[in-house]
């Protein structure tokens, strides 16, 4: 998330680790030269698969498994897709969704509409099939993140010096409606997919939803507040990003950029330094208006607000009157993405990267074993289990370091008196362990056929000169790359990702190949349309092919190239050949492509459009317009539905 008023001021950009560990770029520069990374990978599984800057024949471009004809780079007001496939709008910010819900009226909003509408920027998605536990790809479930919104896309006359006096506590409750959850049921009838009106199953999970929280730091005195005193408790989940499905049929949901969401002067209590760590409290930026508003987001007056966020969601969608859970055993930071796989020896192994220049990538154990047949059982696996951080070596070597009271550095005396307080404060007990610093750690996503764990790296374009080498020479990573992590053991199902050892290399780093001074690296077929930059979602089709969703903010127009999906394969010799699948329109951001079970539908969430890289942009001068909006009304955030013309599998 971006500046919530225009989405032209990176947050996640702004980086607050000092810890002093090393980073990744440092690690690379003894690690990403093409000769030692092939020789370090040879005597892995698969070395063939991670092999992606070994010289292949350009012709193997022909080889790829994805026929579709590739897509123009250029950049458009209208979102387009490869030739052969439909790409059309399922649903839109304000369209209905609970039963009962009034037509949408972008001249009056209400909470008490928005609260039974669709929200606004969609991000990560999940196709949850109907019924439960079946495999069907033309009746399920879709849910849907509400990360953010964009103020000034919402209300005309919205300025950056107007917004506090137009900012009425009445627009912000519509602001607090507008965030959270959407579970729609979606159909597919005579080709064409649908939502299924006034069904049971749509549910809105707004800024007023009861929360249970649980797992270790559940009730702890860092997490009561005057209106929970028991800190078990919460309203709502702010800034979903991106997230991840469990193998017992419920969705995981991110809490990202929650500092955004919190003003007013905090007092200088102990927790001075954990806000100072996680950007709670900075001057002049995010939502500041809700603090002046509503008394929960005013740090004066609730200092502890914070610490209620920043955390994993789980919600069950097949049961709409279930009360959604923070599962705080996962940790406290700001969460790109929540992915699970199911481990050979039973234990579920959870993902999350925690986006923001210079932080870390972490993984999760349950102590549990997963039942297939015991769904109950499950629901209370993400309790009880061990965190871990990765640090990355430079001959190639990955160990998960575990964040564990009592071990290592994390004890009283540096202020850690529970395991509680080593989650709330997950980013502090990752630096004393040392951590290796990421350039933007987004989605973190395990390969379900090959079993590499996949990683997104968006950009940092605070690199310092001094970290430049021959074997990483961008002294600023604008681009960002693609990191992969693979457990030991071999392929698929075989692979440990319990393992405290894995192995790792970059199949690819962003950028446009054709400049070399950006020291871009992809497959030497790719054309002049595949290349991208800022990585952001991963994806992964029932080949195990990669599909990759981009966010370059407002840098679009410098490029020249729209956000958008890219694929490829991860095998064989057009292993890492990317290509542009789908553009977005005008300013807007790709996010949460997500497959049916047959592969023969994707739906993808467009955020934002006509806002990023558009200056003057707003509700009352719209820089641009696409599909299916009225004169009156601006852009709207909108989740597209892809389908192949002939009835296909996607991509092939």
């Amino acid at each position: 998330m971006d500046s919530p008023l225009c989405h032209d001021d990176p947050v996640e950009d702004t980086g607050r680790n000092d810890s002093g560990n090393p980073t990744f770029s440092e690690i690379v520069a003894a690690r990403l030269s093409r000769r030692a990374m092939l020789g370090a990978l040879a005597s892995t599984a698969l070395a063939g698969a991670l092999a992606p800057l070994a010289s292949r024949p350009a012709a193997a471009q022909a080889a790829s498994s994805l026929t579709f004809a590739e897509l123009s780079g250029k950049p458009s007001p209208r979102h387009a897709v490869a030739a052969g496939y439909r790409a059309d709008i399922l649903i839109r910010w304000g369209d209905p969704v609970i039963a009962g819900a009034p037509a949408f009226d972008v001249h009056n909003l209400t909470a008490a509409a928005q609260d039974k509408q669709f929200g606004y920027n969609n991000d990560f998605l999940a196709y949850m099939p109907l019924p439960p536990g079946s495999a069907s790809s033309e009746h399920g479930l879709l849910v849907a993140n509400h990360e953010y919104t964009n103020t000034g896309f919402m209300w005309p006359g919205i300025k950056r010096d107007t917004v506090l006096e137009k900012m009425t506590r009445e627009r912000v409750e519509v602001e607090l409606a507008a965030h959270g959850l959407s579970v729609v049921e979606v159909r597919r009838t005579g080709g064409t997919w649908g939502v299924v009106a006034d069904s049971r199953f749509n549910r809105r999970v707004p800024m007023t939803t009861p929360f249970r929280i649980a797992g270790p730091a559940a009730g702890h005195k860092r997490l009561q507040t005057n209106a929970d005193p028991a800190g078990t408790r919460v309203l709502g989940t702010l800034n979903n990003c991106a997230g991840g499905k469990t193998p017992w049929g419920t969705t995981l949901h991110g809490e990202e950029n929650f500092h955004n969401y919190f003003s007013g002067d905090a007092p200088a209590d102990s927790e001075a330094g954990a806000r100072k760590r996680y950007g709670v409290g900075t001057s002049g930026r995010g939502y500041i208006w809700w603090g002046r508003q509503i008394d929960r987001f005013n740090l004066a007056k609730e200092p502890n607000e914070p610490n209620r966020f920043g955390w994993v969601v789980e919600l069950d969608p097949y049961d709409p009157a279930s009360t959604p859970v923070k599962r705080t055993a996962l940790g406290r930071f700001k969460h790109e993405g929540a992915t699970t796989i199911v481990n050979k020896d039973g234990r579920v192994v959870l993902y999350s990267g925690d986006d923001e220049r210079g932080e870390y990538i972490y993984r999760f154990i349950t102590a549990g074993r997963f039942d297939p047949a015991n769904r109950a059982a499950n629901l209370g696996l993400l309790d009880d289990g061990v965190l871990s951080v990765a640090h990355f070596d430079a001959d190639g070597t990955l160990r998960w370091l575990h964040l564990v009271h009592g071990e290592g550095p994390l004890t009283a005396a540096n202020g850690f008196d529970s395991q509680a307080d080593v989650l709330i404060e997950a980013r502090r007990a990752a630096d004393l362990l040392g951590a290796t610093r990421m350039d933007r750690p987004e989605d973190v996503e395990p390969d379900p056929v090959t079993g590499v764990v996949y990683v997104a790296l968006t950009n940092n374009a605070e690199r310092k000169d001094s970290e430049i080498n021959p074997a990483n020479p961008r002294a600023a990573n604008i681009h960002g790359h693609i990191l992969a992590m693979v457990p030991p053991g071999g392929r698929g199902k075989d692979a440990d990702h319990a393992a405290d050892i894995f192995t790792w290399t970059i199949p690819i780093l962003a950028g446009d190949p054709s400049k070399p001074e950006q020291g871009a690296k992809y497959h030497p077929g790719t054309s002049s349309d595949g290349w991208f930059s800022a990585p952001d979602n991963v994806a992964f089709d029932a080949r195990g092919r990669l599909w990759i969703a981009t966010d370059t903010g407002s840098n679009w127009s410098k490029y020249g190239i729209p956000d958008g999906l890219f694929a490829c394969d991860v095998d064989g010799p057009a292993a890492y050949l990317t290509r542009r699948f789908f553009a977005c329109p005008l300013g807007a951001e790709m996010c949460g492509p997500e497959f049916t079970p047959d592969n023969k539908t994707l739906f993808v969430a467009v955020q934002h459009p006509g806002v990023d890289g558009l200056p003057g942009s707003s509700f009352d001068t719209p820089a641009t317009r696409w599909p299916d909006f009225k004169d009156d009304m601006p852009p709207r955030p909108s989740v597209v539905v892809i389908t192949k013309e002939d009835g296909g599998v996607i991509g092939s």
